[in-house]
């Protein structure tokens, strides 16, 4: 995994600002890989409830993150019961570590 702790730290606790102390964040994607460099911070974050409005939430958070870590590109997926899922979020189950 290519994020430092203090990263992670970073992420788990704007996760649960934003979402609460049940949410689930899982890093998917490139930066998995050790073997691999760059790539944007790919995030799965797994909810107990339904949300409002997912995109604002989704895109609060890449705000948050964004202030917290500096300028990357960090792309947050929502997980919800009741959420019609895609084949991206099998993909980040699947290849995706708990933060």
């Amino acid at each position: 995994m290519r994020l430092s702790e203090h990263e992670r730290t970073l992420i788990r606790a704007a996760t649960e600002r934003r979402f609460g102390p049940a949410a689930r964040v899982l890093l998917f994607g490139s930066r998995v890989d050790d073997l691999r460099r760059g790539g944007d911070i790919d995030l799965l974050v797994e909810l107990p409830q339904a949300v409002d409005d997912p995109l604002a939430g989704s895109v609060a958070l890449e705000v948050d993150l964004m202030r917290e870590l500096g300028e990357r590109r960090i792309d947050v997926l929502l997980a919800y019961p009741g959420l019609d899922e895609r084949p991206i979020h099998r993909i980040a189950r699947a290849t995706g570590q708990v933060l």
